[in-house]
C-alpha cells in the first residue's frame, strides 16, 4: 500500500531548458507541502455530426504537470552556500549572486529564465521525471510560525516509469527559526521602526504553457508584478502617517532581518514600495494596520526586491 507521506522529490536546475538535469539522491529537497498533478490535460472535442445525443470523443491538445509546493524559509546553514530550494526560486524569475563564504542574494530578472527538473517518486516504485518547470513563488512570515516559501509552477509531461526510490540525502537546508522578537529584527517600513505581525510577498510571475507548431514546448514567463502585505502595530499618525503616504502614493523601503546565526540569516529589502488601501484591524486586542504594497523597479529595472542569505 503506497503511503502519501512517503512521496519524495529530487530537484536540480537545468543546464538546457526542458532537458532533464538527472537529479541525484543528494538533490532531495525537504518539503512541507508537495502536490504534483501528474497529468493535466487540455482536450479538444471532435465536432463530428452524430444522430444521437451524448458526448463526442476528444483529442489531447496539451499535456502539462502543475506542481504546487512549500518549503521552510531557511538558509543552507553555511554563509555563501545556496540553499537546496534555490532551483525553485530561480525558476520563479530570479537571479542568484554568490559571494563565496559570505552571501547568496536573489533578485528578479526579466530574461534568461532558469528552470529545473523534478524527479517525483510515489511510494510504490514509480517515478515521474518532470522537466522545464517554471512559475511563481510567495514568501510568508507570521509571528509565532515558521516562515515559508510557496511555489505554484508548471512542468512538461513525461510518462512515469518503474524506478525504486533512492536513499535520499538532505543537505543545505538549515533548521528554520520561528518569526518572533528574538529572531526577526530591524523591521523598517518607510523609515519607521515597526512591530511586525505578518508579511507576505507574491513574486507575481505570469506564465503560460506554449507549444506552437514547429517550436519547442515550454513554460514561458511573460511578466512579473510583485505585490505584498505587511501588518504592523499602528503608530500615532503624528509619528508616521501611513494613510497620507498611501493617498499620495509616496514610495519608500520595506526591510527586515530574519535569523541571527550565520548561514541562516535572511535579509529582505524592497527599496521602492507604494501602498494600496490600508486597513485597520486588531490582533491580541492591539490595534494594527495592514499595508498592502507594490514593490516598484527604478529606471535600472530588476531591482524591486532582494533576498540576501548570509
Amino acid at each position: 500500500m503506497p503511503l502519501w507521506r512517503n512521496r519524495l522529490a529530487l530537484v536540480k536546475a537545468e543546464a538546457t531548458y526542458g532537458t532533464s538535469s538527472n537529479p541525484a539522491a543528494t538533490d532531495a529537497l525537504l518539503f512541507t507541502e508537495l502536490d504534483v498533478e501528474p497529468l493535466a490535460l487540455e482536450l479538444t472535442e471532435r465536432e463530428a455530426i452524430q444522430r444521437h445525443m451524448g458526448n463526442r470523443a476528444s483529442v489531447v491538445a496539451q499535456r502539462s504537470v502543475p506542481v504546487k509546493s512549500t518549503v521552510e524559509l531557511a538558509g543552507s546553514g553555511t554563509a555563501g552556500t545556496a540553499p537546496r530550494w534555490a532551483p525553485l526560486l530561480l525558476a520563479a524569475g530570479c537571479s542568484e549572486t554568490i559571494v563565496a563564504g559570505t552571501s547568496v542574494t536573489y533578485a528578479p530578472v526579466s530574461e534568461t529564465f532558469s528552470s529545473y527538473t523534478m524527479d517525483w517518486y510515489a511510494d510504490n516504485g514509480s517515478r515521474q521525471a518532470i522537466t522545464g518547470i517554471r512559475g511563481t513563488a510567495e514568501l510568508s512570515l507570521t509571528t509565532g510560525e515558521i516562515p515559508t516559501i510557496s511555489f505554484d509552477q508548471i512542468g512538461i509531461y513525461s510518462a512515469p516509469g518503474a524506478l525504486s526510490r533512492p536513499t535520499e540525502t538532505y543537505s543545505a537546508q538549515a533548521a528554520p527559526v520561528v518569526v518572533n522578537a528574538d529572531n526577526t529584527t530591524s523591521v523598517s517600513v518607510h523609515g519607521f521602526s515597526a512591530c511586525m505581525q505578518s508579511f507576505t510577498l507574491s513574486l507575481g510571475v505570469e506564465m503560460v504553457f506554449r507549444h506552437p507548431a514547429g517550436c519547442t514546448k515550454q513554460v514561458l514567463i511573460t511578466d512579473r508584478k510583485p505585490s505584498g502585505s505587511i501588518t504592523i502595530e499602528l503608530p500615532a499618525f503624528a509619528t508616521k502617517d501611513f494613510l497620507t503616504l498611501a493617498s499620495n502614493q509616496t514610495t519608500g523601503s520595506i526591510s527586515f532581518q530574519h535569523g541571527q546565526t550565520a548561514g541562516n540569516i535572511m535579509t529582505f529589502t524592497a527599496s521602492t514600495c507604494a501602498f494600496d488601501s490600508p486597513t485597520i484591524n486588531e490582533q491580541d486586542s492591539v490595534t494594527m494596520i495592514t499595508l498592502p504594497f507594490r514593490p516598484l523597479p527604478t529606471s535600472a529595472g530588476n531591482n524591486e526586491f532582494s533576498i540576501a542569505l548570509t
